[in-house]
């Protein structure tokens, strides 16, 4: 009965490497610091919960330790809030020090870095 308990969790494990696998491709192939982001940080999240559910099912039902099981869940949410805000945090300073977004054909979305640093701006305006 144990095979069922490693086939369920590799069913969540598989996909969760295939996500990383996903977001390396997105970080080499994506064009500018914006898009690489979204990869990276999309990717990352949806990994971390299918290996961590992938991971727990092996460690309630594999392992019977119920301490590694809360210790996997304490990782995921620390990482479903970190991923986001770092990723956040990263995009809106790159914005602010003026690094322009780019369309795919690599031109700029703004016509001046004016333009950028009013966007930088607003976005960070929570007064209204």
């Amino acid at each position: 009965m144990i095979w069922l308990v490693h086939i369920i969790s590799l069913a969540f494990i598989i996909p969760g490497c295939v996500f990383l696998l996903a977001g390396g491709y997105g970080l080499i192939r994506m064009p500018d610091l914006y898009t690489r982001l979204h990869a990276a940080s999309m990717t990352d999240t949806g990994a971390t919960i299918l290996l961590i559910i992938g991971m727990s099912i092996e460690a309630i039902f594999v392992f019977n330790s119920f301490s590694a099981f809360v210790k996997l869940i304490l990782i995921m949410l620390f990482a479903l809030f970190t991923t986001p805000t770092a990723s956040h945090a990263l995009a809106k300073t790159a914005l602010m020090g003026g690094l322009i977004p780019t369309n795919r054909e690599g031109d700029p979305m703004f016509d001046s870095i004016e333009d950028v640093e009013r966007l930088a701006d607003r976005v960070g305006d929570h007064d209204d």
